[in-house]
């Protein structure tokens, strides 16, 4: 049966939610090396401008690039370790709060209350190697930092373990970019290879799901008979699972069991502007601790993000004249759940009302790839 992505909630339909950026999330601005000493770092997520660094203590901070005097990038200044200074005008501001500090031209007289001037200031902290910042709004205005979620974390199940990252830029929109994380089909043919699929290994799969907070999950289940990677783990010769969660905004995390050993991964695509995103991959494990893992998962996931790239980019100009995808049950099922719970999200942002999920409980899927 086909089908297109049309959601059931009143005042918002796909139209109006094709897009659409989601704020009121963690997202990862950059990663933590990319930070030293009390050097600036620009960096933008959904269409925010950003700059970063770091304090007298090494603690991260997140302030709109944008100098609420005469919006002149305050990343062409400097910091102190408490401060960031504008260039223009000397004027100072606290690195975590925003708050006016200095205003060098005014006089012992003046009237200008500098307390009450702001630089836009973002929740900010570090976790996974990533530093994440909170986007409630695209100002930088004040939010209760004791009412924001904790910043996600990778599932760790070991105090040792290995980890890696890789990072991509994509030249699409959100929807676009998170689809392909939940696009089941496209493996044998797009990633078609010795180490992953081909063609004739084709067969039909059974998936079950389950609704979690602001997503669903793959159930627990044994890997496809077909996926080449996970046959390395009959080495161990235990059981091996793994089971997949989507959460929103943009968060796919994976998680592999295998006795004692396991491996998990985070995938999330962050928009930069609305037509151009930032796949950033995460995996940490304790499996084959005497062999070269982190070379060998970054030169295959380099090709692998490379032909998911190439796919992006040869589908742009068909999304120009096409822009509403046609999804298709089960195969494309996991992508309607996407922009229904994407939709809910808003509807619930708007109205105050609680967020309606897609899922009212398990469901089991049935796809050939």
């Amino acid at each position: 049966m086909t089908t297109n992505s049309s959601i059931s909630i009143p005042g918002v339909t796909a139209s109006n939610i094709d897009g659409e950026l989601l704020w009121g999330f963690w997202y990862p601005a950059l990663r933590s090396e990319e930070m030293h000493g009390r050097a600036l770092v620009t960096s933008m997520r959904l269409e925010v401008p950003l700059v970063l660094g770091r304090d007298a203590a090494g603690k991260a901070f997140a302030l709109r690039d944008v100098c609420p005097h005469r919006a002149f990038p305050l990343s062409a200044g400097s910091c102190d370790g408490q401060t960031v200074e504008c260039t223009y005008h000397g004027w100072r501001f606290d690195a975590h709060t925003g708050q006016c500090k200095e205003v060098p031209s005014i006089t012992a007289d003046s009237r200008l209350q500098c307390d009450r001037i702001f630089a836009g200031s973002f929740p900010c902290e570090e976790r996974d190697g990533y530093v994440w910042v909170y986007l409630a709004n695209s100002e930088g205005r004040a939010v209760d930092r004791t009412a924001i979620p904790p910043v996600p974390e990778l599932p760790k199940f070991s105090e040792d373990f290995r980890i890696t990252h890789l990072t991509a830029d994509l030249t699409c929109n959100m929807d676009t970019g998170i689809t392909g994380l939940m696009d089941p089909a496209h493996g044998p043919f797009v990633h078609q290879s010795w180490y992953w699929r081909s063609r004739r290994s084709i067969r039909e799969k059974q998936k079950t799901f389950e609704p979690i907070p602001m997503g669903f999950r793959m159930a627990s289940h044994a890997p496809s008979a077909n996926s080449g990677p996970y046959k390395l783990l009959r080495f161990y010769g235990e059981q091996v699972t793994t089971q997949i969660d989507f959460v929103l905004p943009n968060v796919r995390t994976e998680i592999v069991r295998c006795g004692s050993r396991w491996f998990t991964n985070r995938t999330t695509v962050t928009p930069i502007r609305r037509d151009v995103c930032r796949l950033d991959f995460v995996a940490a494990w304790n499996l084959f601790r005497w062999f070269p893992v982190t070379p060998v998962l970054k030169f295959f996931g380099k090709r692998f993000i490379g032909q998911d790239q190439d796919v992006i980019e040869r589908q742009q100009p068909g999304l120009k004249v096409q822009p509403r995808m046609m999804l298709i049950d089960d195969a494309d099922r996991q992508a309607r759940w996407y922009f229904q719970l994407k939709a809910a999200y808003l509807a619930s942002q708007a109205t105050g009302a609680p967020m309606a999920h897609p899922l009212d409980g398990p469901v089991t899927l049935r796809w050939r790839s």
